[in-house]
């Protein structure tokens, strides 16, 4: 067995126990446990998306998404192009400008809605509300009589907002809610939020490239009552003459579906259905990021970068060493070598450090055999430094 010389003499073994799945990233993440590519050749390749088929297998998408996500009945559901990306970004684009609008960032994809409500739409009457990696806005400032946009959780922060109690019910504005690393983990309160996006490629380890839209009543009188003030894209139309297009959350599309992809998606929804529904994923993500806060608690060289506990994610996971920023780098290019830890780099906009997905779809198991290796390699980068 290998030995490292630690940075105090001592010496650390090579683990000998590896991740089965060394998947960590935290988007697209970890394959639901026992995914299989031949389980998806019931897809409806080959075939138009808008056959009896193909529209079945979307509406059983939604139908799915509807159960195991317990969305109430009176919200909506479509899928549509463009990862989450392209669903919030639909919903900005449709939605605002009858009010003012106040937009909260914490982390690098907030900041991206701020520049979409900002620097592209040029809206006029814009609060943001920012706050450093690690940390939330001040919730009480938020004035719910305006519009308000915000992601539950900060994907490449590791901070979440701890409820949504914040929220109020008696709200004259919308509340616009990017939910794609925080859905099938989190208690997301979709009374609460009149628009929730999200995309398959994050909690239930499915593939990219599709969003899902998720509209509360209250969304769709806006969309019928307002016309937005300038042009908009075909992907990004939910009207026609007034009247919200129903068949875009009943299965039709408005562009061209991978339905792989979607079986991809049906696939993981029956996995996360049959294992318990929201409430198993939820006890799974706990289960896994409990294992690398009890690791943090006794290791004097890494802290979380969320700052308190209530507001700490547990699906992105992000970590901050107190060590040079090249350290966590070299640690992450080790890991990737040595097979055990894929992509668990922070972020690019984010301050140096480790990222490691605790989605549902990771096993615990996996986590458990993680964490020596991460002291494995912290010792072997530090070795006499």
């Amino acid at each position: 067995m290998s030995t490292t010389r630690t940075q105090h003499g001592a010496t650390r073994p090579r683990p000998s126990v590896r991740p089965d799945v060394p998947h960590f990233s935290s988007g697209p993440c970890a394959k639901y446990p026992g995914w299989s590519a031949a389980r998806l050749e019931a897809a409806v390749v080959g075939r138009s998306h808008r056959s009896a088929e193909g529209k079945s297998r979307l509406k059983r998408t939604i139908e799915l998404t509807r159960e195991v996500l317990e969305v109430p009945d009176d919200h909506l559901i479509g899928i549509v192009p463009a990862s989450d990306t392209g669903a919030v970004e639909m919903a900005l684009w449709s939605l605002l400008g009858p009010r003012g609008v106040d937009v909260l960032a914490w982390e690098s994809f907030g900041e991206g809605w701020v520049t979409d409500v900002v620097k592209q739409l040029g809206l006029d009457d814009v609060r943001t509300l920012r706050a450093g990696y690690g940390e939330l806005p001040d919730l009480a400032q938020v004035d719910f009589d305006r519009d308000v946009v915000f992601t539950w959780n900060g994907t490449t922060s590791g901070v979440r907002v701890p409820d949504a109690e914040w929220i109020a019910g008696d709200r004259a504005g919308l509340t616009i809610c990017d939910a794609t690393s925080a859905v099938f983990a989190q208690d997301v309160d979709f009374t609460k939020l009149d628009v929730v996006t999200f995309s398959w490629q994050k909690v239930l380890g499915g593939e990219g490239a599709h969003g899902v839209l998720v509209l509360g009543p209250r969304a769709v009188e806006r969309l019928e009552a307002h016309a937005p003030g300038w042009p908009m894209p075909k992907v990004f139309r939910l009207t026609k003459g007034g009247s919200l297009i129903r068949g875009i959350f009943e299965g039709e599309t408005i562009n061209t579906p991978s339905m792989l992809c979607v079986e991809d998606c049906i696939l993981a929804l029956e996995w996360a259905r049959d294992i318990g529904g929201l409430s198993a994923l939820r006890a799974r993500a706990d289960a896994n990021a409990a294992v690398i806060d009890t690791w943090v608690d006794r290791t004097p060289w890494v802290r979380n970068l969320a700052t308190r506990p209530q507001t700490r994610s547990n699906t992105s996971v992000c970590l901050a060493l107190d060590a040079d920023a090249g350290v966590p780098k070299a640690m992450t290019k080790l890991l990737a070598a040595e097979g055990v830890a894929l992509d668990i780099g922070a972020y690019r906009d984010a301050p140096p450090g480790l990222r490691i997905w605790c989605g549902a779809t990771v096993e615990t198991s996996d986590v458990e055999a993680l964490v020596p290796w991460l002291e494995w390699a912290y010792a072997e980068v530090t070795a006499g430094a």
